[in-house]
């Protein structure tokens, strides 16, 4: 195991990362929060059980209360509203997630030619899955 290195006074990645984690922890309560109060403002209620709720929270998508009693699921609950919860949703835990394996691998490997092609993997890695994440969110 690599013992890092006291990082450099000012803003740097690994502070400004670290300083993210932090924040897109807490905003992804946030957002769990906002989204469990929209589904109520929306009806769900009377409409859906509590597992569809949690999910539809967390992974908005048309088709989770398509065998509830909702009459009609395209005018309710597949709209910009919550294709735009479900987008920062996907963008913090990503980030979230992806910043915490930087870190671990980062730990176990110490060259400096090896982490740039590390962040470069985890990088593209990560635009590939929010890229990805964005299709199906706009494609559902």
């Amino acid at each position: 195991m690599h013992m890092r290195t006291v990082p450099s006074r000012g803003f740097n990645l690994d502070y400004l990362m670290w300083l993210f984690t932090r924040i897109s922890g807490l905003l992804l309560v946030l957002l769990a929060i906002v989204g469990v109060i929209g589904a109520f403002l929306m009806g769900a209620r009377t409409q859906v059980d509590l597992p569809t709720l949690i999910r539809w929270t967390f992974f908005p998508n048309p088709n989770h209360v398509v065998n509830s009693d909702i009459p009609d699921v395209t005018q309710g609950w597949a709209n910009a509203y919550w294709q735009t919860m479900q987008m920062l949703i996907f963008f913090f835990a990503f980030t979230h997630g992806f910043n915490g394996l930087r870190v671990v691998l980062e730990d176990y490997l110490g060259a400096p030619g090896v982490k740039f092609l590390l962040r470069s993997l985890i990088f593209l890695l990560w635009l590939f899955m929010m890229i990805i994440a964005v299709f199906v969110i706009l494609a559902s």
